[in-house]
């Protein structure tokens, strides 16, 4: 990646589940900053101090899976949010993360879900309904843990 990088055969270098660890890792033993990570991000799996680190040193986050697999999508309090704005639960696990600034790929194979998918930009959550949303975290893991840990 970085030979790619270095002779203009890739504008830019993404990483995929790379932790904090992992970033630091690649950025003491490389000069290629990567783009974008592409992690497991949602109100469920909240990975606020991932996020901050990446920030910090401008390399995009993008989630994937943020609808958890529709494991929380009867959550009465994703519910009641949801309501409160007159959306789907997905509409909102959507809108919360691209307020906190994450690219977001949801998954779909139904063209209805596909367009209500991207029907997210017109309304925003308020302050106060993004900080219950951060506080739903439970480390809820639907794919691959990269942290190694059980």
């Amino acid at each position: 990646m970085q030979k790619l990088a270095d002779n203009k055969m890739a504008r830019a270098v993404g990483v995929s589940n790379f932790t904090i660890r992992h970033l630091k890792e690649l950025l003491e033993k490389t000069k290629t900053l990567p783009a974008i990570n592409q992690v497991e991000f949602s109100p469920y799996l909240y990975q606020r101090e991932l996020h901050e680190f990446c920030k910090k040193n401008k390399i995009q986050l993008e989630a994937y899976s943020p609808l958890v697999r529709g494991k929380r999508m009867q959550d009465p309090k994703l519910i009641e949010i949801a309501e409160k704005y007159n959306k789907t639960q997905a509409q909102i696990l959507i809108r919360w993360c691209l307020q906190h600034d994450i690219v977001v790929i949801p998954k779909s194979s139904s063209e209805n879900h596909i367009k209500e998918n991207s029907d997210v930009f017109d309304f925003n959550i308020s302050s106060a309904d993004m900080k219950k949303l951060d506080s739903f975290n439970e480390n809820l893991r639907v794919c691959w843990d990269p942290t190694g840990e059980p």
